[in-house]
């Protein structure tokens, strides 16, 4: 249920209000102190804001100066303030401040819930399009705002302007060339050529060509002399994709071009100096390779001198529902269709499904549920996933385990005083006690201080 701030001093309409307002949480407050101390509390999205409220009711200096408090607490909050029915000037000063609408008294209810729901649905849609922005960065086309994708954005914005060799690590489909794009961008060398290569998608004897390029009549039907993917990067960025998968016969020769960044065409005896930074990438655990001697030792340490490893789907959380309205516009541009959305069910199914394909398998979900979508909203029927449903137990202990983390670190903060914890929290003295009973932490009670 969503929450709606209430700060207004008169009983009957706080009353009023709370009766005909019942779809919402309403919290109140009387005065300014009151006000600010339920906005830490509840974080409401929503306020409501007498501006005749005491010590000064008969003007709205105080309503004003509470304005502005709020703003600077929580500067996206919704502010609708309430004026008497003549007092517009203050009311067009308090847009002018920040707030998001006014309504004059007296107050009817109709209206006013029609205002507050209009102010839930713009501070939705700018929660998301903040969201978005905060996940793009730049034009890498990494999306998402999740503390782990955040850590990994983080890392490439360091390593970028760098020449150090990047190994990329992450399941299938998580986007590691995406990453290796976004370096290369972010790198002195943008402006030079990106060229990658797929070692897992080429025959092991046409690989070292590939790489390396060849001269004429090196092998039946080498008419010519061809530049491998390496020459063809000079001056840029090369990525091996799925070097795990490299044959471990062309290793020796991958390793001494990445120690002296020269080359050799197959069929050729010129070494050839080449300008180019490596990223290498794969989702093979190349650690283990290396114990079994499938892979080899100089050089994975030669490659990894920076590892970065890319989170799975399932670990960033709402991040899906982001990445999923970013495609979702995609091809609606795509396929010229119009779907809006998706159905709250859809978002949860999202949530809950494990996506082993990762970004890949959301991207071919998503394409198909907009083409064969009966309606503005994709379903849970048109994605097609198979959701084993969260066990409620399940997802108690999660709660605990979080809840009884916070109480407790909070705890060590305030050394032990359980007023301070309460107020670190944001909760009240007793839902605390009542927390500590429920979870059982009876030793914070029995060292508490009250310096």
């Amino acid at each position: 249920m969503k929450t709606i701030l209430i700060i207004e001093d008169d009983i009957g309409i706080q009353k009023q209000l709370k009766w005909s307002l019942s779809d919402y949480e309403l919290v109140f407050a009387q005065d300014r102190a009151s006000a600010l101390t339920q906005l830490r509390r509840y974080e409401p999205e929503v306020v409501t804001l007498d501006l005749g409220l005491p010590p000064d009711p008969a003007n709205a200096s105080e309503g004003l100066a509470c304005l502005n408090d709020i703003l600077a607490l929580k500067p996206n909050c919704k502010i609708i303030v309430i004026t008497g029915n003549t007092d517009t000037e203050h009311a067009l000063k308090a847009i002018a401040l920040g707030a998001y609408d006014y309504y004059q008294k007296p107050v009817d209810p109709e209206v006013l819930s029609i205002i507050l729901a209009r102010a839930f649905k713009i501070s939705e849609l700018e929660t998301e399009n903040r969201a978005l922005k905060s996940a793009n960065l730049g034009n890498n086309d990494i999306i998402g705002n999740s503390e782990a994708i955040l850590k990994a954005c983080r890392t490439v914005e360091k390593i970028a302007p760098t020449e150090i060799t990047t190994l990329l690590l992450g399941e299938s489909g998580t986007g590691k060339e995406v990453f290796a794009r976004a370096i290369h961008r972010q790198s002195p060398r943008v402006n030079k050529p990106f060229v990658a290569i797929n070692c897992a998608s080429i025959p092991e004897n046409l690989l070292e060509s590939e790489l390396f390029g060849y001269e004429k009549g090196a092998f039946t039907g080498a008419n010519k002399t061809t530049l491998g993917k390496i020459e063809c990067a000079n001056g840029g960025t090369l990525l091996l994709d799925e070097i795990g998968d490299m044959p471990l016969s062309l290793q020796a020769k991958m390793l001494r071009f990445l120690q002296e960044r020269v080359i050799e065409r197959v069929g050729g005896r010129q070494e050839i100096e080449v300008d180019v930074r490596v990223i290498c990438a794969t989702h093979r655990n190349l650690a283990e390779m290396v114990a079994e001697q499938s892979f080899r030792e100089d050089l994975y340490y030669r490659i990894s001198e920076i590892t970065l490893l890319i989170p799975p789907l399932r670990q960033r959380g709402h991040d899906i529902v982001v990445i999923a309205k970013a495609l979702l516009n995609k091809f609606n541009l795509e396929f010229n269709t119009q779907v809006q959305g998706f159905t709250e069910s859809a978002m949860q199914a999202m949530l809950q499904y494990a996506w082993p394909g990762n970004i890949r398998e959301l991207q071919n979900k998503l394409k198909s549920a907009v083409i064969l979508a009966d309606s503005k909203y994709i379903t849970v029927e048109d994605l097609a996933l198979a959701v084993q449903h969260t066990k409620i137990d399940t997802l108690r202990k999660v709660r605990e385990l979080a809840e009884t983390q916070a109480i407790r670190h909070a705890y060590t903060l305030a050394a032990g005083n359980l007023s301070k914890t309460a107020d670190t929290l944001g909760i009240t003295r007793p839902t605390l006690y009542a927390l500590i009973d429920k979870y059982r932490l009876h030793d914070l009670r029995n060292t508490e201080t009250e310096s």
